[in-house]
């Protein structure tokens, strides 16, 4: 039994996905839910690295071209719809994919990092293994997945999730920046109101 129903498709709204935007969005969707049910027995550590890797086979599309605006954050019903999005949409399917699997929430951080070779900001999702401890890092750019000590070229500056927005000191404490992300609630907001 999956921990978080979502992300969850009706027959209707599969129906209608198929009919708007064709049955290569509607296998997609259902080879999801497939490859979500056969991690059910696996542990932590697999899933993590079969869920990176899965969902990085996607393609990376800039968001102008899905949505028409910059820097839009797309809930993951959209992401499997569209097949495609920017690092901040990987971050967020793989944010919810595993708290679908029973990950706590209070070990997944969407992370802001500076990337050093491009210039670039850039969004990941760090997992909290152990407390105090770097974090496990899940990002598009990589399937490996390696704990932030490993990736020099990631300089991380923000850990968001549902409690707040934080930072992370130099003994790999979080300390609480602020008490909510606009960005992220707004996000929240919308995956409510999807179901």
């Amino acid at each position: 039994m999956l921990a978080n129903n979502y992300p969850y498709f009706t027959k209707d709204e599969l129906l209608f996905i198929e009919k708007k935007h064709g049955h290569i969005a509607k296998n997609r969707i259902l080879d999801y839910e497939t490859m979500l049910k056969s991690l059910m027995p696996q542990s932590k550590s697999k899933q993590l690295m079969k869920i990176n890797f899965y969902l990085n086979q996607l393609p990376t599309k800039i968001d102008i071209i899905d949505n028409k605006r910059a820097d839009y954050w797309e809930t993951p019903k959209e992401f499997l719809t569209y097949g495609s999005g920017d690092c901040e949409d990987y971050a967020i399917i793989k944010y919810f994919t595993l708290l679908k699997l029973g990950f706590s929430k209070d070990k997944l951080f969407m992370t802001t990092a500076y990337e050093k070779y491009s210039g670039q900001y850039h969004m990941i999702l760090s997992y909290f293994e152990t407390l105090n401890k770097p974090p496990l890092v899940l990002d598009n750019l990589s399937f490996e997945i390696l704990d932030l000590r490993k990736r020099v070229d990631l300089k991380p500056v923000k850990f968001i999730n549902p409690t707040g927005t934080y930072k992370l000191d130099e003994d790999n404490h979080l300390v609480k920046i602020a008490e909510e992300h606009p960005k992220f609630n707004e996000l929240l907001q919308r995956v409510e109101r999807e179901g």
